[in-house]
């Protein structure tokens, strides 16, 4: 028996006691980079919202497999935000959708969630009609024309089945009855509506696709609610990225379960912990940069080296080498050369230990 079998479905209960600890762990955590954001600046209170926005974007697609281009959803975000990235990636319309969603979802989350946003969340996120290679009812909820909308998993012929949601013909009601609780008077604490919100969409997987990045836009918006900000600092869906096995086994337990959801909201709140905590690192290296630029600002600069810098300071996977920097700059082997020989005699760059076909560079230490 589904969650939504249940006699007293959707009456949800919790052992609030359970949760006291949890709820008081998060909202300091809270407090406690809020605090430290206060005293940065706007510019990088920007630029920290950037980062955990873009990470968020990313995050939520990759959770359902889609991987989105990095520089094109960062782009996006800053467009609409109005903050200086210098030049910008070029548009990807799939980005686009999910960026405009979750934006939607975090800076206007006062506004009342209806049936009209969840479907215009829908319908940025299938631009074109189809799910991959199969078209959907695009801002509309589903019809089970094909079947039962079932959760699976494993090859054709052998599929497992993880979950099976209500039939569509009741999913009018009982997405009146989620928007009726969402926009009404707060019984529950804050932070507990937003896990309560994320698992009640999910479990009513209402459209044909992308139910999953609506359930986690759905509990950003409770979290806005939460913090009273407009502002994104942390991504919550990153989070349940790192954690993703243990995300869907805990979705599939709480939804095969009764309807005392403790178990998923202790997980939420775990989940929500790291989230806030990883925003501190994001911070640190927000901060960091500044603090290179600010040392730098003195040293002419092309495009390119902006560029390459900043993925250095962006987390640069593997070797910074000739080839590579000519490859990214879109230049060739002897311009790449020039660019690095000049970052050296500047010191901005120094070689790392390692000479001949190996030689490879990074970014010097800055004095203390």
């Amino acid at each position: 028996m589904y969650i939504w079998q249940q006699s007293d479905w959707p009456n949800w209960s919790f052992d609030l006691a359970a949760l006291a600890g949890p709820i008081a762990e998060v909202s300091r955590a809270q407090g406690l980079l809020l605090g430290r954001l206060a005293d940065v600046g706007l510019s990088l209170r920007d630029q920290a919202s950037l980062a955990a926005l873009s990470e968020d974007v990313l995050k939520t697609s990759e959770i359902e497999g889609e991987a989105l281009n990095a520089d094109s959803v960062r782009s996006s975000i800053a467009r609409r935000l109005g903050v200086d990235i210098g030049a910008l990636a070029p548009i990807d319309r799939h980005a686009e959708g999910v960026v405009d969603m979750v934006l939607d979802a975090t800076t206007n989350a006062k506004a009342a969630l209806t049936q009209e946003r969840l479907c215009s969340w829908h319908a940025a996120l299938f631009p074109t009609g189809y799910s991959g290679m199969s078209k959907i009812k695009v801002g509309q909820w589903r019809d089970d024309t094909a079947g039962l909308m079932q959760v699976v998993s494993g090859p054709m012929g052998r599929q497992k089945v993880h979950f099976e949601a209500p039939p569509a013909d009741r999913i009018p009601a009982e997405i009146g009855k989620f928007l009726a609780w969402a926009n009404g008077p707060e019984s529950e604490p804050p932070l507990l509506r937003a896990g309560l919100g994320h698992l009640w969409f999910v479990t009513l997987h209402p459209f044909d696709d992308g139910n999953g990045r609506i359930a986690r836009a759905v509990g950003d918006l409770l979290l806005s609610r939460a913090e009273c900000s407009p502002q994104r600092f942390y991504s919550l869906s990153a989070e349940i990225q790192r954690k993703r096995k243990a995300y869907y086994e805990m979705l599939e337990r709480t939804q095969k379960g009764t309807l005392d959801v403790t178990e998923w909201l202790l997980w939420y709140l775990e989940t929500l912990q790291g989230a806030v905590d990883q925003a501190q690192l994001t911070l640190n290296s927000v901060l960091a940069k500044s603090r290179f630029w600010q040392h730098w600002c003195a040293v002419p600069l092309n495009q390119r080296q902006i560029k390459l810098l900043n993925k250095l300071l962006d987390g640069f996977e593997g070797k910074l080498t000739t080839s590579k920097w000519a490859a990214i700059a879109k230049c060739s082997q002897d311009t790449a050369l020039r660019d690095i020989t000049d970052l050296l005699a500047h010191g901005v760059l120094i070689k790392s230990p390692a000479n001949g076909r190996s030689t490879s560079y990074q970014l010097a230490a800055l004095p203390q």
